[in-house]
């Protein structure tokens, strides 16, 4: 399983249920990067897309009550795994929002971050993958400009992943 996010300077992810930039070349590497695969989301990041449930993958949301149509609901982690076991963990995404983040990038090999040089102001935080010993930065882009933004595309391993 890997985890796929853009986050500012200090690791925000999101304002007001909504990404804080509009980052045109980081959408298309989410859109190529995630299609046709499994994506695990929490209710709000479901409710924060304007057409529902994403296009071409396999939508599952970790959530108590059920999540509707379009979608398969798993109420917790037991049940997450066991969902997730059927597809090749390569396959999976996790793409937000910051309490499954948090719950669940343990349980990660690799965490894709689009690091964006600005402060969005964030509400929500993604955990600060440079401050955790256990992962290692193994992969950074060139400087990209994106929409008015300086952008870099990394790459975390998780060097202790947790299993389940």
């Amino acid at each position: 399983m890997k985890a796929i996010f853009h986050a500012d300077r200090k690791w925000g992810i999101g304002k007001g249920n909504k990404l804080m930039f509009s980052l045109p070349k980081d959408m298309k590497f989410f859109r190529e990067t995630t299609t046709g695969k499994a994506v695990v989301m929490g209710l709000n990041t479901l409710r924060s897309f304007p057409n529902g449930p994403l296009k071409n993958r396999t939508n599952i949301v970790l959530s108590p009550s059920d999540a509707g149509a379009g979608v398969t609901t798993v109420r917790g982690l037991g049940e997450l795994f066991r969902e997730i076991g059927k597809y090749p963990q390569d396959d999976v995404f996790v793409i937000g929002g910051a309490s499954v983040y948090r719950e669940l990038i343990p349980y990660c090999s690799e965490v894709l971050v689009t690091k964006v040089e600005a402060d969005g102001g964030a509400d929500v935080f993604a955990p600060d993958l440079d401050a955790d010993p256990s992962f290692a930065l193994v992969y950074e882009s060139a400087p990209v400009e994106d929409n008015g933004y300086t952008i870099r595309f990394c790459t975390y391993k998780n060097t202790a992943v947790k299993q389940f």
